[in-house]
């Protein structure tokens, strides 16, 4: 009998597109290309997806979890998907933590999935306060947190498929990788491997600037840091203004027909920057997921 893919099979393997009208004078004129890497495109609809499938699949090949058994996690909403999803294709229950103060489409996606969710005050700290919630859980004994803040499994999914996914789209011709940086897992695990294959590639963080608030880009207090972060292995940072990205997040959609979430923006916009510094540059951003899940915030009203 011929063997199908389940929907957790068909992570991965997402286009690479490129941009026609936004990189403007800092594009073509300069021998520049920005490229879009379609993360949206998975399953569940983010690049979280792959980190999700990661740490489910290793914790299960490690014998550390098992079909049955409760999972746990803090999320401000791409992972939390792409974790009910996969516990659901896996025989999991899955418990996800989120600040109240994200959009509806998110929660209402977690629990299309079955996940029980639990919403925490955004007044009282956030995703900070929902770490620590999901670490009091697994203390008192209610499930198992993968926690994607310190699991080397999430930057893994990142170095086995997205970059080099990365390098043969581009024929090993890239020169710039951009991400936002949340959880950084995916920063961290394409740099390590792009940087692998060509050491001069140079790896571009988007961070919030002071005040803004984008969704799936953090700027971590120090104790909050995530573990599997290593500042170093960021070549260049760029702040980000919470207006820049949601203009360029309608941009994105209208001048592209790219409908990416605001992070995805934002990580646009640093790339921006750099192809006005740079010449003969291949540059590559991560859209890590849909502008449909943002609907509801009115960004692109």
């Amino acid at each position: 009998m011929k063997k199908y893919q389940t929907i957790e099979d068909t992570i991965g393997a997402t286009p690479l597109v490129r941009l026609q009208r936004i990189p403007g004078d800092a594009g073509e004129p300069r021998g520049n290309v920005i490229l879009a890497k379609l993360e949206g495109n998975n399953p569940a609809g983010s690049v979280k997806d792959r980190a999700a499938s990661s740490m489910i699949r290793q914790a299960e090949a490690r014998g550390e979890i098992k079909p049955g058994d409760t999972l746990i996690e803090a999320t401000s909403g791409n992972t939390g998907i792409a974790l009910a999803m996969t516990a659901a294709v896996r025989g999991y229950k899955m418990i996800l933590i989120m600040p109240d103060n994200l959009s509806v489409e998110r929660r209402a996606s977690m629990t299309a999935y079955g996940a029980e969710l639990i919403l925490t005050p955004a007044k009282e700290g956030g995703m900070e306060y929902a770490r620590d919630l999901a670490d009091k859980m697994q203390a008192d004994g209610k499930g198992k947190v993968l926690d994607q803040f310190a699991n080397a499994d999430n930057p893994l999914a990142h170095i086995e498929t997205t970059g080099p996914e990365l390098w043969q789209q581009t024929d090993g011709q890239i020169t710039h990788f951009v991400s936002a940086m949340g959880t950084t897992g995916t920063i961290m695990g394409v740099g390590q491997y792009l940087r692998s294959k060509n050491s001069a590639i140079q790896v571009v963080g988007a961070q919030p600037a002071e005040g803004s608030q984008i969704p799936g880009i953090r700027k971590w207090p120090e104790a909050y840091q995530p573990k599997i972060y290593q500042p170093k292995q960021v070549d260049q940072f760029e702040l980000i203004s919470q207006d820049e990205a949601e203009t360029m997040a309608r941009r994105l959609a209208a001048e592209e027909g790219i409908f990416g979430g605001i992070s995805s923006a934002g990580a646009l916009v640093a790339a921006t920057r750099v192809a006005a510094q740079v010449s003969n540059a291949t540059i590559v951003f991560i859209v890590c997921d849909r502008g449909d899940r943002y609907l509801s915030t009115g960004v692109f009203n």
